[in-house]
């Protein structure tokens, strides 16, 4: 298998979109990566995206974006995985790369999900859990996060407030990119104050629905120096996987598709949770930051929150976590926010983020990109090339 690098890096702000279409996002985003890249075709294009039909009216996106791309003749698929879908786009192109079937590979992930009333959009994601044991139930994502919060607490015996250290760090490290959503801070106070959604998760535990795209230029090791992008190693992009319904699981306070797709990427990258120097995460609820860090190996069971506080999860730390925001300040535009998050790593390691968020002498960074509760996990290890 050949060694894959990534050489372009494009990205929309993280808004509503109101002005702009599904098209007009990934066919910007595209283009951005490929001109950062210095390529003036692909050999194909992956398109990351869960929605496009149910709130869009649009499928077959693949086609679409390559033709108004201007990309004539060129293969174009769209890929989902639910919330995961931008990062299993990735893990496409990393396969067609790295398996020699291909030399350079776009990869965009695109979502609009404000067009229609946020009850109709939050129906709409609830197609991602289980429809005949969740969803007809009445549950949806915001129920399913409760219900796993609800559980931590009791089991572990933490205070809710115990949770605002993630979305407090999320919020400060947001200000500082100019393509989030909400680049302001939230205080402890704020976060105690904040109106209830589904007891116990609150609105600054939620991560905001948002429209988006971003977009990679992937290709093979061996060819980067053909290229004026600046290249960051692709050393593992593995996918784990779980039951849909949480109520299959053994321990539901134990993301087996977590561990799966971790202990696979750092097999494939020879490295060690200690070696990881920042970590993207998928904090669309903060329930979710304290189980992929325990599922990860970065944390033991039940102690997420300790580690939070002992390791220190700011830019300055011992384990900065979503130094560009994360899903909670920069926004989730589900099917784009796998993208989102290499992209961001990829900046860091190229050291083209602002100062106040650059993570000093990083080498190695890891994303984590979950789809649903759980049920796809895609985790990618980026490294520095020097």
């Amino acid at each position: 298998m050949r060694k894959v690098a990534i050489i372009g890096l494009g990205q929309t702000p993280v808004r509503e979109h109101w002005e702009s279409n599904l098209r007009d996002l990934a066919v910007t985003a595209l283009r951005d990566a490929m001109d950062d890249a210095g390529v003036e075709t692909v050999d194909g294009v992956c398109v990351g995206n869960m929605l496009s039909g149910a709130l869009s009216e649009q499928e077959h996106l693949g086609s679409l974006v390559v033709d108004y791309a201007g990309l004539d003749g060129v293969e174009g698929m769209k890929i989902e995985a639910a919330c995961g879908s931008g990062a299993a786009a990735i893990r496409m192109a990393v396969k067609a790369v790295s398996s020699g079937l291909m030399d350079t590979v776009g990869v965009v992930g695109v979502e609009k999900l404000t067009e229609y009333s946020g009850k109709f959009s939050t129906a709409a994601l609830a197609t991602a859990a289980d429809a005949d044991y969740e969803t007809t139930m009445g549950l949806s994502f915001v129920g399913i996060n409760a219900l796993l919060m609800r559980r931590y607490l009791h089991e572990y015996k933490f205070n809710k407030s115990d949770f605002s250290v993630f979305p407090v760090n999320a919020h400060k490290n947001s200000v500082h990119n100019p393509n989030a959503m909400f680049r302001y801070e939230i205080t402890d106070a704020q976060y105690a104050k904040s109106k209830l959604i589904a007891d116990p998760i609150n609105l600054l535990d939620s991560s905001p629905i948002a429209d988006g795209a971003a977009a990679v230029i992937v290709c093979a090791m061996e060819n980067v120096s053909q290229f004026k992008g600046k290249p960051v190693s692709i050393l593992a992009c593995e996918v784990g996987t779980d039951t849909l319904a949480l109520d299959n699981r053994q321990d539901p306070l134990w993301l087996k598709g977590v561990e799966r797709s971790v202990k696979k990427a750092y097999y494939l990258a020879d490295i060690k949770p200690k070696d990881v120097d920042f970590f993207e995460l998928h904090d669309a609820f903060s329930i979710i930051t304290a189980l992929s860090l325990e599922a990860s190996g970065f944390a033991e069971k039940g102690q997420a929150i300790k580690f939070a506080n002992k390791t220190d999860i700011s830019v300055k730390g011992g384990l900065p976590l979503t130094t560009g925001g994360g899903l909670k300040g920069r926004g989730h535009p589900v099917g784009a926010t796998g993208v989102y998050q290499v992209v961001e790593a990829a900046k860091q390691l190229r050291g083209d983020v602002a100062k106040e968020v650059q993570v000093e002498n990083n080498n190695i960074a890891m994303t984590q990109n979950i789809g649903g509760s759980g049920a796809t996990v895609i985790t990618t290890i980026l490294k520095r090339i020097v």
